[in-house]
């Protein structure tokens, strides 16, 4: 039997003063992903081990059966797979936004108002051109998507034990009391080097003709950039020496991307794609039913939930919820049944990012499981509160993907 899993990325949440203490998952219309949950079973999964960050790179691992406590090492070392960056075993790899930072000096926002990926391919360029592969301290900048780029250390001389600051955590918190500090004495003229490249990348971003632009037009201008997870290369198994499924993942996102592709499934990318509410939802589940034809699992991302749950938008973070069930999980079920597929289809969040805090969170999440024939738990919807009453209990480590996978 095949298997899909739908991951509405930070869909889960906490009860919500607005709602009346319900949740964006309690009060979406979402009769498809409910279905799932009532044809299905039920229950939680614990996507963030104890200790752990509460992320997406260790949800997402995670979810997929990786452990995250001996394969992660950093989104960075992932986000570089996507972009195809080949990284030396000694190169410092991390995660580099484009973000707004307010005249008081508090981080406005992690995104830089979404800025476009043209004019961040612009902005990245120049930081490259005057800052990049200098001296005996290297680092290079790398272009992804819209504010999500890649900063790398380069030629040995780095350690990854310093902290830097998430920056979608930390919204309306001083620039300067969150820059990268060491853990370690060998890590600190790493922390002292990244310092010295933020201030000069500020200079050079104040003032830059895109951000001039942006001013104009009543934008937020990408005034700063922010490393954040560092890393080295990974290593670990692919999906099919774990579970001998071939397999694909379809994101917008680099990380999601990269982490697929250390896992050896093939990377799908669709036209549209923009990991914000405005995404190709038709397009992603297009591809998820085409790729089902030739895989035996697939793995379809969406990241739109999890922006409007940074932007504190309920509003939004809802009508996201009832965009993935009316645009990706309807036409991949109803696709499904029309060719006659045999198809184990799971849905679940990574993790929750509750809109009352901007901020990821590690609770369990809920998931549900359905797959054609099987007996249901009877639980009669999706939700935090709906799947406590569900079979499958709470889930840890490999138990999920497992379950998934019908092992």
């Amino acid at each position: 039997m095949k298997s899909l899993i739908i991951l509405g990325d930070g869909m889960s949440d906490h009860p919500v003063a607005a709602l009346d203490g319900k949740t964006p998952l309690q009060v979406a219309r979402k009769p498809h992903i409910d279905r799932i949950a009532r044809e299905g079973v039920t229950g939680r999964f614990k996507s963030i081990p104890d200790g752990q960050p509460n992320g997406s790179a260790v949800a997402n691992l995670s979810v997929l059966g990786y452990d995250p406590v001996v394969c992660f090492s950093g989104r960075g070392t992932l986000e570089a797979a996507s972009i195809g960056v080949d990284l030396a075993a000694a190169d410092v790899a991390m995660r580099c936004n484009l973000l707004c930072i307010n005249p008081d000096g508090t981080i406005k926002n992690h995104s830089a108002g979404h800025i476009s990926t043209e004019e961040s391919l612009q902005l990245i360029a120049d930081l490259q051109a005057e800052l990049g592969g200098r001296g005996d301290q290297p680092v290079q900048f790398h272009a992804g998507v819209s504010f999500r780029h890649l900063l790398v250390l380069t030629g040995g001389w780095a350690s990854a034990d310093f902290h830097c600051a998430p920056p979608h955590d930390h919204v309306g918190q001083r620039e300067a009391d969150l820059l990268p500090t060491a853990k370690s004495p060998e890590a600190e003229a790493t922390a002292a080097r990244l310092v010295e490249v933020h201030q000069a990348a500020r200079e050079l971003l104040e003032n830059h003709p895109v951000n001039r632009a942006r001013r104009d037009r009543g934008d937020d201008p990408a005034n700063a950039m922010w490393v954040w997870s560092p890393g080295q290369r990974p290593t670990m198994p692919t999906f099919a020496e774990l579970y001998g499924k071939t397999g694909a993942v379809i994101s917008a996102v680099d990380l999601i991307q990269g982490l697929g592709i250390y896992a050896g499934l093939e990377k799908i990318v669709v036209p549209g794609v923009t990991g914000l509410h405005d995404t190709n939802y038709e397009g992603k589940a297009q591809a998820a039913l085409e790729a089902l034809e030739r895989h035996d699992f697939v793995y379809v991302h969406v990241e739109a939930t999890d922006e409007a749950g940074h932007a504190r938008d309920l509003d939004l973070k809802i009508r996201c919820i009832e965009y993935l069930d009316e645009r990706i999980t309807r036409p991949i079920l109803e696709g499904i049944e029309a060719r006659g597929l045999d198809v184990t289809v799971a849905v679940l969040p990574d993790h929750p990012t509750p809109v009352e805090t901007g901020a990821h969170a590690s609770d369990p999440v809920p998931c549900a499981i359905w797959r054609p024939g099987a007996k249901a738990d009877g639980v009669q919807a999706y939700d935090e509160d709906a799947v406590l009453a569900g079979e499958l209990g709470l889930l840890e480590g490999d138990a999920f993907i497992r379950k998934v996978l019908g092992d």
